[in-house]
């Protein structure tokens, strides 16, 4: 087991420094700080849940480059990325895989790439009250391509969403859900400076 999963996955933690959905946290800062700042009050703590979300692209990538988006069950208007949370003794890849399946019905993807580092954000009020106890989501990004024989059905056992949509880049920065923006720019900005999209 990861040293990064023992330290998500302890309900005592403390993450004083992630404080803004605008900027990008990287894990090694996040575990030195830990480190160094034993003697916060509870007041100071922050409980994040790990997480995965996974930016899909269509079958037909590279030459056509649309995004997989889809709008939540339980949030009218709020579009996102299939995402959801690791598993205890469960790796990123593996709950990946795991929540495609539950989420979209498929998990034909190839991974292409992977986000380096740990992302997180707070959940606005309203969302944070049914999300107890957690404050927000620590993540890993993996931008993955779906295979030629994926077939997409989001009527699974436990809907995740009731509709969906593959979208250019410039429509999904217009759909991305308030609360998310930041994190999502920050990952989508760090993959199109390596090239892939």
């Amino acid at each position: 087991m990861s040293d990064f999963h023992n330290i998500v996955t302890d309900k005592n933690y403390h993450q004083n420094e992630l404080k803004k959905l605008n900027t990008c946290y990287n894990y090694e800062k996040f575990k030195n700080f830990e480190k160094q700042n034993k003697s916060c009050n509870d007041k100071q703590k922050k409980n994040y849940r790990p997480n995965v979300c996974a930016i899909i692209l269509s079958s037909c990538y590279p030459d056509n480059r649309e995004f997989f988006i889809a709008e939540r069950l339980d949030l009218k208007g709020v579009w996102q990325f299939p995402q959801g949370g690791i598993e205890p003794g469960e790796s990123p890849k593996e709950a990946l895989y795991r929540e495609l399946k539950e989420e979209i019905g498929t998990n034909h993807i190839e991974i292409i790439a992977e986000h380096p580092e740990w992302l997180s954000y707070d959940f606005p009020p309203n969302i944070a009250k049914r999300m107890y106890p957690y404050d927000g989501q620590i993540q890993k990004y993996f931008l993955v391509r779906l295979k030629k024989d994926s077939i997409i059905n989001i009527q699974t056992k436990e809907p995740e969403f009731t509709r969906y949509e593959f979208v250019d880049y410039e429509l999904l920065l217009q759909r991305i859900t308030h609360f998310k923006r930041s994190i999502y720019m920050c990952t989508l900005n760090y993959f199109r400076k390596k090239g892939y999209i």
